[in-house]
């Protein structure tokens, strides 16, 4: 047997080729680039439709830091844009509990 002779798996034992197999996969993960994070970002389209169907409408918003009340200007996948008193209020769609249209 030559240095390039390589045993079937019909000719190896369990043992060698669990081994084998163990192996082959640390080679291939040494090959392959480290990964960043993934990060997700949470989306209800369910509550985004609800307010894209109330841009130009007075709402009331209950958050989990208190009531909101204004006109819906905008609405984005994680946000929604209200003008209350004349100031633009950005609120994240998480943070909301209910909404009321008035």
């Amino acid at each position: 047997m030559g240095p390039y002779y390589q045993a079937s798996p019909y000719t190896m034992a369990p043992q060698q080729m669990m081994g084998q197999q163990h192996q082959q996969h640390h080679q291939q993960m040494e090959h392959q680039p480290t990964t960043q994070p993934i990060v997700v970002y949470p989306v209800d389209p369910y509550v985004v439709e609800a307010f894209k169907s109330l841009i130009g409408k007075y709402v009331v918003l209950e958050t989990t830091r208190g009531r909101i009340e204004g006109c819906v200007k905008q609405v984005k996948p994680d946000h929604v844009v209200l003008e209350v008193h004349g100031k633009m209020c950005f609120v994240r769609i998480c943070e909301i509990v209910w909404i009321m249209p008035s």
